[in-house]
């Protein structure tokens, strides 16, 4: 059963040429399901190459919330994210936080 407070958004970016990623994928998809009562990150997966960093990335976003923006989600991935598919993630990100800030106000 779904539920109803939660909104599933998307973003995409294009990966970096010449790594494992880009060259299965060229576009990483980031998708993230926010529970609309509280602003918070509840799920999150992504396209990457291994298992491991895609846990990782949503490791990162679950239970953090973009009431205040995205700022404190991409300071995470800058932090502790080292990979290849960093700018795009945090591409992903902020697009995210822009479909969600169009949702919210509407």
């Amino acid at each position: 059963m779904v539920n109803e407070n939660h909104i599933l958004f998307s973003g995409y970016a294009r990966l970096p040429s010449g790594t494992v990623s880009g060259q299965i994928y060229r576009v990483m998809a980031l998708v993230v399901l926010i529970d609309r009562q509280t602003d918070v990150i509840v799920d999150a997966d992504c396209t990457l190459s291994t298992p491991m960093s895609a846990q990782f990335v949503a490791r990162l976003l679950v239970g953090k919330s973009l009431r205040n923006g995205p700022e404190n989600l991409t300071q995470l991935i800058e932090k502790f994210y080292q990979g290849s598919a960093k700018k795009a993630i945090i591409t992903a990100i902020r697009i995210i936080y822009d479909k969600y800030l169009a949702y919210i106000t509407r």
